[in-house]
């Protein structure tokens, strides 16, 4: 695939956290495939010349300034909710700078951290595709809400129907009503938004904000050429791990204490497994051991943080199954990530992670949120491993099938042609 499409790709980082580096592979991807694709970060870590941070000193006193004050403006909401908040206040140039090159299609990400605002999201005049890591965009301040059917995304933020657990002033309905003021003009012309699950997209066109807007399910892809299986044994030798024992993998950065990635439900899934898995043995990145390690009934084996991916990959290699027990996942890249090197995943039936893996046939989808069932679904994988790789091969195959570069850029290129399309004809 070849287009002259010109897409500015907008992210907060390059690589830091979930959605940017998803952002990042759908950069990648869109060159591999011929788009003429350059991505505007606020923190470029990676060292691509296709990614343009700040330029000047100036411009980089103001992206770290921005960024921090994004994070004290966070704290200013009183909630007993652990979930990130976003103002998206402080103006900037970037409206300004896109609405006078010659992009054809602005593409967004996270572009939190205060690196647009809601007011510069408005002032666009480019055709826009968005595409959403986490209910930000339809929600107040908060990245992530309950999905209840009296939400307040869902009917609109109003003094009555404020969350319970907040006090204070309510900054989450000052900023919703901030976004439904600015953003009038974008969905007059038909601002096309994407997500990588059913249940994000399902949640934005049930929003109060956005049930009138275009929305398509695109999955995060991967580079399934890097992301692969690698040799077991020498994966487990390479991070000194035994060669001779089932192990059972987790990953998330601080999962233990976001109660959104549900290492309470492992925990209790794992009292369910005792004496079902012989010999089981637990692998845990994204932090170090605490200081007083809780007892989790089997050996625990902490690799901290993991900042490369050829470490994730040897990880995820060196596992025979990896569990996601998160309550909301947009997506869920760790499941992805490990079904292209041919692990199988335990997950709940829920959220992002239901697209992700197909129920005993590349993993195993429990019953949302019961951790019996979600220790049955890890004890029956083990058991379908050491009968035969079908799993293994199977986990892979949906990778390469639904995942790869080539596979979602094709889905982005018919998107971009389609936003161009109906910028076109609003503006007319």
């Amino acid at each position: 695939m070849s287009t002259s499409i010109r897409a500015a790709i907008f992210s907060h980082s390059d690589s830091v956290g979930g959605g940017p580096r998803a952002a990042y592979r759908i950069h990648s991807a869109l060159l591999g495939a011929g788009i003429h694709s350059t991505m505007y970060v606020n923190q470029a870590a990676l060292g691509d010349w296709t990614v343009k941070g700040p330029a000047t000193t100036l411009a980089k006193l103001q992206a770290k300034l921005y960024s921090g004050l994004g994070g004290v403006l966070g704290r200013l909401i009183k909630t007993n909710r652990a979930t990130h908040h976003s103002f998206a206040c402080l103006p900037t140039s970037w409206a300004s700078k896109i609405n006078t090159s010659n992009t054809d299609v602005v593409h967004l990400h996270w572009v939190n951290g205060e690196m647009l605002s809601i007011a510069d999201l408005g002032r666009i005049r480019k055709p826009i595709v968005w595409t959403l890591h986490d209910m930000w965009a339809f929600s107040g301040a908060e990245h992530y809400q309950n999905d209840e059917h009296d939400a307040r995304w869902r009917q609109g933020y109003f003094k009555h129907n404020r969350t319970s657990g907040e006090s204070g002033f309510d900054w989450n309905r000052w900023v919703w009503q901030r976004k439904q003021k600015h953003w009038q003009a974008l969905a007059n012309k038909r601002i096309h938004i994407v997500t990588p699950s059913r249940w994000l997209t399902q949640c934005a066109a049930e929003s109060a904000l956005m049930k009138n807007w275009q929305v398509h399910v695109v999955p995060n892809p991967l580079n399934t050429d890097i992301w692969q299986p690698a040799d077991k044994s020498t994966a487990r030798a390479l991070l000194h791990l035994p060669q001779a024992k089932p192990l059972l993998l987790f990953g998330a950065i601080g999962g233990s204490v976001d109660p959104r990635k549900g290492f309470d439900l492992l925990q209790a899934a794992l009292v369910h497994l005792r004496g079902k898995v012989f010999g089981l043995e637990l692998i845990i990145f994204g932090e170090l051991a605490p200081k007083e390690p809780i007892d989790l009934g089997f050996p625990v084996h902490y690799m901290g943080q993991v900042h490369d991916d050829v470490t994730l990959r040897l990880l995820y290699s060196a596992a025979d199954v990896m569990v996601v027990p998160s309550r909301q996942e947009a997506f869920g890249q760790t499941a992805s990530e490990a079904l292209a090197c041919g692990t199988p995943v335990a997950a709940f039936d829920a959220t992002g992670l239901k697209d992700v893996l197909e129920h005993q046939v590349s993993g195993y989808l429990a019953k949302p949120f019961e951790a019996s069932d979600l220790a049955t679904g890890i004890e029956w994988l083990f058991n379908q491993l050491s009968q035969s790789d079908a799993l293994n091969l199977a986990a892979r195959k949906r990778a390469l099938e639904l995942f790869s570069y080539p596979a979602v850029a094709r889905q982005y290129a018919a998107i971009y042609a389609s936003a161009m399309q109906d910028f076109g004809r609003a503006a007319t």
